[in-house]
């Protein structure tokens, strides 16, 4: 059975900027609960959920039994917060993490508004440390009051200790089971003691992740394996060439395919962008995807297919020539660039790049007509960064009230932004509202690569100065680019500086006395959303192989050059003095090597990198060994920790050397991963990362963080081993 979730207001307008904001100060309810029937949470993430009977109350749910539920509300995507949004409630809970059924939240207000149930912006422990750890303080601080009461003893006296309160004076317990239902009608506590770091059991150490088992036995349920009676399956046409119009659709032949029931007009939403589409519906998937091949379609294709990637790239060269709009202006670039003795340009490119999930797109949908007072409902079962991200955007789409939706978000096989943007859900919702069952729509792979949205092509032009003495004075970065708020926003305004395509670039913490930023909006009709660490997967190319330049110009070793703009205590420098200190930055490599260095400071936090690379007889490069810093401010699970920024130089490798999206005649040239090629195990170099956790007021993110300063550090890495400047990505490690 399913529960019925809460209204929630929305902002439709909300952009990622006031996400990120959202992600960083969300707030937490703070409550126990306890369900009126004995009822076991699922451990797959909301394989189903409790009955609607039980009354539910936010993120931690004991039943007399002592059954412990706590309740996620950010989606696992492969980044851990299964695990680690559970610890931070459990630690202060004080109950092994083995002892706790976890469940995903679905969008439901009572866990916080839009934006408050998302992943992304490596917002979920950034955003939510202390919240989450206040739930779990306040829940065992209502038990120990709750006990207090029951023994007529001062609480001082009751000590909560795995799942239990014990009165330490006469060494009496009770369960937490025994105690949730006088608990649940205690006032909540607003600001609770928290424990003291030093008494974590779990917090700070590397720490069994519990979904791991369910997937590697196969018991974990993905938005893909979901099944409910009754359902039939879709796979969709839809026009490679973006922008084009049906015409007319012929499935004569579509239909004698055994198991097809019909072709269905459906339309696609991303952002302001409508795309058509038509549906083959069938028994079972195979069939759909046969009768979609045996398709006839004829589109209109409103000169879209005179698109192609050679020219938008000589579109993007000569805007670059044009000034564009100020972003970020400190001193006078122009006075100082034109009176400095040594100044120096160049312009970095980088492509279109796919998500390349490895769970491609899907969603389950159930659109259930209503009676008039009560509306239409949907419920979905599906793979999204964010329940109520899905939940307000099917709201919107069909103009029923939200809280006539529900959401069942289960694991998700990767995300990297793709499933920030609900266009498969509500592709769903929209063919089971034409045919009146529940349908599932499954992508392949080629639409998942050739379908998009796309992280933008974007090219930066720098300009630098430098005095006699060989110190930077000025720094000008020039971001070329479409806009991807531009495409989900219809009202998007050419005229100001796109804070989301300048990300980061007037952040980074060199004392660079004349700085100025710049953007040049370039239209395009192709859809954008975001990537992994967004913006910063191409600036911090253009940005850090560009201070490189500056250095060698002034004939300064790179690092000592970089320290040279860091006079003032600052993260920055914390992570680059670690970085010197754990690759050895001063000893002499052997004839052959070379190593590059690279930081990046964004909205998701801070890491540096040195790569070291080696020359072969055949005019390429091996990349050796990888050294990574991470600035956390506090850590949750070292071992994630690692895992994420593994992941991260994995996926900012295969973005640097392998495969951007081209277009030709208006359409993706890759549609699979023989054309879109992923790094392979035996490519992968050895990894080394380093983490900083020393405390502080600013608690940094970790899944995005790792990525931006690989591609800097590997280019000029191949620069000191060779002499040859990277300014383009992809580039060849075979062919220097």
């Amino acid at each position: 059975m399913s529960h019925t979730p809460i209204s929630t207001e929305t902002d439709n307008g909300t952009s990622r900027r006031n996400f990120l904001k959202a992600a960083g100060l969300t707030g937490a309810a703070f409550a126990l609960g306890l369900p009126s029937t004995n009822v076991l949470a699922s451990p797959v993430l909301n394989l189903r959920a409790l009955p609607d009977s039980v009354e539910l109350t936010p993120y931690v749910l004991i039943d007399k039994s002592g059954r412990i539920t706590i309740m996620n509300p950010r989606p696992e995507i492969g980044q851990g917060t299964y695990q680690s949004v559970a610890a931070l409630i459990a630690e202060e809970l004080e109950v092994p993490l083995d002892k706790v059924t976890i469940q995903q939240t679905g969008g439901e207000s009572k866990y916080g508004g839009l934006w408050s149930q998302a992943v992304g912006g490596s917002g979920s422990i950034r955003g939510g440390y202390m919240q989450m750890r206040k739930v779990g303080a306040s829940a065992r601080e209502m038990l120990r009051q709750a006990a207090s009461q029951q023994w007529n003893v001062p609480i001082a006296e009751c000590v909560a200790e795995n799942a239990t309160i014990v009165h330490k004076p006469t060494g009496k317990k009770l369960t937490y089971g025994q105690l949730a239902e006088v608990a649940a009608k205690l006032p909540v506590p607003k600001e609770p003691t928290l424990k003291d770091p030093k008494q974590f059991t779990m917090l700070g150490k590397s720490m069994p992740r519990p979904d791991v088992p369910l997937k590697v036995a196969g018991k974990a349920t993905f938005g893909i394996d979901a099944k409910v009676p009754g359902m039939v399956y879709a796979s969709v046409e839809r026009c490679p060439v973006f922008g084009s119009k049906l015409v007319r659709f012929d499935a004569t032949q579509s239909l004698k395919v055994k198991g097809v029931q019909k072709a269905v007009n459906v339309e696609r939403v991303v952002g302001k962008n409508h795309y058509e589409g038509v549906a083959i519906i069938a028994d079972n998937y195979w069939a759909a995807l046969q009768g979609r091949k045996a398709l006839k379609v004829t589109w209109d294709h409103n000169k879209h297919d005179t698109f192609n990637s050679a020219d938008f790239e000589k579109q993007l060269r000569e805007l670059a020539k044009t000034d564009g709009v100020q972003g970020h202006n400190a001193g006078d670039f122009d006075k100082s660039f034109a009176d400095a003795p040594n100044k120096l340009e160049a312009l970095y490119e980088t492509p279109i790049v796919s998500h390349s999930t490895m769970e491609p797109m899907n969603a389950l949908a159930h659109y259930q007509p209503g009676e008039s007072t009560r509306g239409d409902k949907v419920e979905l079962w599906v793979s999204s960064q964010g329940g109520d991200l899905v939940r307000d955007e099917v709201a919107k789409v069909f103009n029923i009230p939200a809280d006539n939706v529900t959401v069942h978000i289960l694991f998700n096989g990767g995300g990297f932004g793709r499933r920030l943007t609900q266009d498969f859900a509500t592709e769903a919702v929209a063919l089971s509202k034409a045919i009146g069952k529940p349908v599932k729509v499954i992508w392949t792979r080629e639409d998942d690569t050739r379908l998009g949205p796309f992280r933008p092509m974007t090219f930066s032009a720098m300009r630098g100065a430098l005095s006699a003495d060989g110190k930077a004075v000025a720094l000008q970065h020039k971001v070329i680019s479409p806009s991807i708020d531009a495409t989900m926003n219809a009202t998007y305004d050419k005229t100001k500086p796109d804070g989301t395509m300048l990300e980061a670039t007037n952040e980074q913490k060199y004392e660079i006395p004349n700085l100025n930023t710049r953007y040049v909006h370039a239209d395009i009709h192709i859809p954008l959303t975001y990537w992994r660490s967004v913006t910063s997967s191409t600036l911090a190319f253009s940005h850090e192989c560009f201070i490189d330049e500056m250095a060698h110009k002034a004939g300064q070793d790179p690092l000592a050059f970089r320290l040279s703009m860091l006079t003032k205590e600052s993260d920055a420098k914390r992570v680059l003095l670690k970085l010197k200190e754990v690759s050895d930055w001063g000893k002499p490599l052997s004839a052959g090597k070379g190593r590059g260095i690279a930081q990046w400071e964004f909205f998701a936090g801070l890491a540096g990198q040195v790569v070291e690379v080696s020359k072969d007889n055949k005019g390429g490069v091996t990349v050796d060994k990888v050294y990574c810093v991470i600035d956390l401010g506090t850590v949750v699970n070292p071992d994630t920790v690692k895992a994420q920024v593994e992941g991260a130089i994995a996926m900012a490798l295969t973005a640097a050397t392998k495969d951007g999206i081209t277009f030709e005649n208006g359409q993706a040239v890759q549609s699979n991963f023989d054309a879109n090629r992923m790094l392979r195990i035996n490519e992968m170099p050895s990894i080394e990362v380093h983490i900083l956790a020393e405390g502080g007021p600013t608690i940094k993110g970790v899944g995005e963080p790792g990525l931006p300063p690989l591609a800097p550090a590997l280019a000029n890495a191949v620069f000191a081993a060779t002499g040859k400047r990277i300014r383009r990505l992809p580039f060849d490690l075979e062919n220097i």
